[in-house]
């Protein structure tokens, strides 16, 4: 092979005179003799130096929207070694990089016979080696290899590879090569891994004396490392900074101000935001290199922060998550699973964004909207806040106080339990199970037991993210918004099931927007609401604006109980903090639509003025109430909907019930104080709706129809 053929050509040639410096000086007299010789050409042509290129594993990483590096995973090898353009490298790093190690990179064919006779001429002198005299090409080819070349025919052989190598790249891919493999200390392997820890920051804009710094490094990776060797680190930087005035890359005022600068002192982490969300991401997609998410990594920063900051605060072993997201998109902006990855004591390895847990009286609202969508309740209704039995159920609220008599806006904003147990009987677990389905909420009871009125309470498991798009449903106008973070959304609002019909979703949001803001909390401009576990374990916090919703958690990961917290104290607070961080602009809630009734409790339609729950409603439907004739429940009606222009009315037939009537459909009002038994309605369009008629007594009737 090459080493037998090497050996006969020294006999031959008669090199021996160069064995007083070494075998290595003997390889850089040959290789200035040998030039391009026919030999040489030979072998270039068999090399294989790419071989190991292809083989090259770099670390598995993950890119927030705006690429962005969020974290990163060691290759299997145990290396950080992550990929990188040469546009995305200080420009001055390769200039000084090029000036120091190979100045004639760009002109000569990987291999520089100049300086390969210098290198021979100081060993010959010297008795040793001065400058070894590789260039960058040949660095690039032991590096693939990752053999030594201490001997001349391993030297050799590099020549062979540095040639071939240059046959086959260009001269960008070649450097490419280089910025990825050159060791900078440790397991760090590559340009910029050795940035992100030494500088805490990505190697596109350095100082001159980051640049110098890392020039120097690979030269002696562990003898030069700046956190076990500092003062060799230095003089390694300062050394690179005095060839660079030499060779005019800076200016000596440039070298001085650099040499003033200090070297680092410790090895920084590699970027470790979105820790859950980029273990997810990279679980889901386990052949894929790089994967980019909706996350925004400098909102995703400011939100990890503030959940360590307050979980710190608030117990020894708490934590804190939160999820924010765009609720015209769908896009998940910032994902905080825990204080901290690495807090043990605060069991930060676990995910509570998605951790199922009891959401405390964060479902009421949805409970409220149904009421408003089948005319059970307007916002100002009346609704009893008193000891009562529902069902065998006695609810009670939270400081163990009744108001009395209040309207249904203030029950909800002051989170009363009595009147929302009491609607959540009139409108029926199930149709509340039915709705957290449609908006996508994966919510579980404990064993086989059907919901019952705690749901309304928290008698159910949800996690956070399902909260997030609870309320993203109820911001973006009763349609469900599905929730992504892997990828990027189409840019048009996501449209999908019917959660609410629209003005019982603006409804829930105008008055969850006048409710109490937390202490030293901003003006408002949001809708929110919180809830508290059984025995104090969890605190929620679920809000929205016209562009965002934020969904916070706070308690043990554990489920330990942690005295004294709430949703209210110790959540609401944080939603409010997490708010501020998405920056000064304000997104204004949704216009109100069409339909709503603006009303105050003494103006409302007699049927609506109390809110029809419990014995009220049991005494007033003594007797025959309102029924339907027509349409009939379930029915599919052609009403040419395809076509506007030339679709049909539906028209409804009652019997029975005592006038005035109120028709409902979808949760609207259609007609309100008419004496008659037939009504015409035009509909939105096709598709399911809900036809509803109360009336004086509060009697009520309801069918459902299939539009076409």
């Amino acid at each position: 092979m090459v080493q037998g053929r090497v050996a006969g050509l020294l006999r031959r040639e008669g090199w021996r005179r160069c064995l007083p410096a070494g075998a290595v000086v003997l390889g850089l007299c040959l290789t200035v003799t040998l030039g391009g010789g026919i030999w040489l050409a030979g072998e270039v042509r068999q090399a294989d130096p790419l071989g190991h290129a292809g083989g090259i594993a770099v670390s598995r990483h993950v890119l927030d929207r705006n690429g962005k590096l969020l974290r990163a995973f060691q290759t299997n090898d145990d290396k950080w070694r992550l990929p990188v353009a040469l546009e995305d490298v200080d420009p001055r790093y390769l200039a000084m990089l090029k000036a120091y190690e190979d100045r004639r990179f760009d002109t000569h064919s990987g291999v520089d016979p100049r300086a390969l006779a210098r290198a021979a001429v100081q060993a010959a002198g010297s008795g040793g080696i001065v400058s070894g005299g590789s260039t960058l090409t040949m660095q690039v080819a032991r590096l693939l290899k990752e053999k030594p070349t201490r001997t001349l025919a391993a030297k050799l052989g590099q020549i062979v590879d540095a040639l071939a190598l240059e046959r086959a790249l260009t001269k960008d891919e070649v450097l490419s090569l280089y910025l990825l493999r050159a060791p900078f200390g440790g397991n760090l392997e590559g340009v910029r891994a050795a940035s992100l820890a030494w500088f805490g920051k990505e190697p596109a804009r350095l100082t001159a004396a980051e640049a110098a710094l890392l020039v120097a490094l690979p030269q002696s990776p562990e003898a030069r490392r700046p956190d076990r060797h500092r003062k060799a680190a230095r003089q390694a930087r300062d050394r690179v900074l005095d060839r660079m005035v030499t060779a005019g890359v800076v200016t000596a005022e440039e070298a001085a101000a650099a040499r003033r600068e200090s070297v680092p002192t410790r090895r920084r982490d590699v970027p470790l935001l979105a820790a859950h969300a980029a273990r997810d991401a990279i679980l889901r997609e386990p052949e894929a290199s790089v994967v980019r998410l909706t996350i925004d990594a400098g909102l995703q920063e400011t939100q990890e922060n503030l959940a360590r900051r307050r979980a710190a605060a608030l117990a020894p072993n708490a934590s804190v998550a939160i999820l924010v997201a765009d609720h015209t998109s769908g896009e998940i902006l910032a994902r905080v699973g825990s204080a901290g990855l690495l807090e043990e004591s605060r069991r930060g390895h676990v995910d509570m964004t998605k951790a199922v847990r009891s959401p405390g009286s964060t479902l009421k609202p949805l409970i409220y909207g149904l009421a408003f969508e089948e005319g059970i309740a307007h916002p100002e209704s009346y609704v009893e806040d008193r000891p009562s039995s529902v069902n065998g159920y006695s609810p009670t609220n939270f400081d163990r106080t009744f108001q009395g008599t209040v309207t249904v806006r203030e029950a909800l904003q002051l989170s009363l339990n009595v009147p929302a147990v009491k609607l959540m009987e009139a409108v029926g677990a199930p149709a509340i199970m039915s709705r957290l389905r449609l908006a996508g909420v994966s919510a579980s009871l404990a064993g086989e037991e059907a919901p019952g009125l705690a749901v309304a309470l928290g008698g159910v498991g949800v996690s956070l993210r399902d909260l997030a798009g609870l309320y993203a449903a109820l911001a973006n106008g009763g349609r469900s918004v599905k929730l992504i973070e892997h990828g990027r959304a189409a840019p048009e609002p996501f449209s999908g099931l019917r959660v609410l019909e629209e003005a019982a979703a603006w409804y829930v949001g105008d008055i969850l927007s006048g409710t109490p803001l937390p202490r030293n909390a901003p003006a408002g401009g949001i809708a929110y609401k919180t809830g508290t576990s059984y025995g104090h374990r969890d605190a929620w916090a679920v809000g929205f604006d016209g562009r965002h919703v934020v969904a916070v958690w706070a308690g043990r990961a554990d489920g330990t109980p942690i005295p004294g917290i709430s949703g209210y104290e110790t959540a609401a607070p944080i939603l409010s903090e997490a708010f501020q961080r998405l920056g000064p602009e304000r997104h204004p809630l949704r216009e109100k639509p069409e339909g709503v009734l603006t009303a105050h409790a003494q103006s409302l339609p007699p049927p609506l003025k109390y809110a029809r729950v419990g014995k009220r409603k049991s005494a007033l439907e003594r007797g025959s109430g309102p029924e339907i004739a027509f349409p009939p429940d379930g029915a599919l009606l052609d009403l040419g909907m395809k076509d506007r222009e030339s679709a049909a009315p539906l028209v409804v037939k009652l019997r029975r019930g005592t006038p005035p009537f109120a028709l409902y459909a979808n949760g609207r009002p259609v007609a309100r104080g008419s004496r008659e038994k037939s009504f015409s309605w035009m509909p939105d369009g096709p598709g399911l709706s809900t036809i509803a008629v109360v009336d004086r007594h509060g009697r009520s009737a309801r069918v459902s129809v299939d539009l076409r």
